[in-house]
């Protein structure tokens, strides 16, 4: 598993690659905290990009929902985008996309983070 970091002005971009599971979700967890608290302490908008990601279990989805939980806490929001059929299902069979939105895009999803735009559409399911 890989987490790249990106910061686009209030938004911060997580390019998440890999297995998602019991393994790596501590990895995770820690890196993008990590950035949040540490790095980019003014920025509440998380992006995870997860085109790459070729697994996620229960460990994963609880790690990006504790992401949702402790951006929401401090006024925060978390989107997702690029997410694989497989992936999709997944997040669908959870009941995450109730909390999360999820674009087919980084683009899409960085316009919808800065208030919308033309050709933001949510990610189909």
């Amino acid at each position: 598993m890989r987490v790249d970091i990106e910061p686009l002005g209030d938004i911060l971009l997580a390019r998440v690659s890999g297995e998602l599971d019991l393994r790596t979700a501590p990895e995770f967890r820690d890196t993008v905290d990590g950035a949040l608290e540490r790095d980019y302490r003014d920025i509440n908008l998380l992006l995870l990009s997860m085109a790459g990601v070729t697994f996620l279990d229960s460990s994963g989805l609880g790690a990006v929902l504790g992401r949702y939980r402790r951006l929401s806490q401090r006024g925060g929001r978390v989107v997702v985008c690029s997410l694989p059929h497989q992936i999709s299902k997944v997040f669908e069979l959870a009941g995450l996309f109730k909390l999360i939105d999820a674009f087919d895009t980084e683009a899409d999803a960085i316009a919808a983070l800065r208030g919308g735009g033309a050709g933001c559409q949510q990610q189909t399911r």
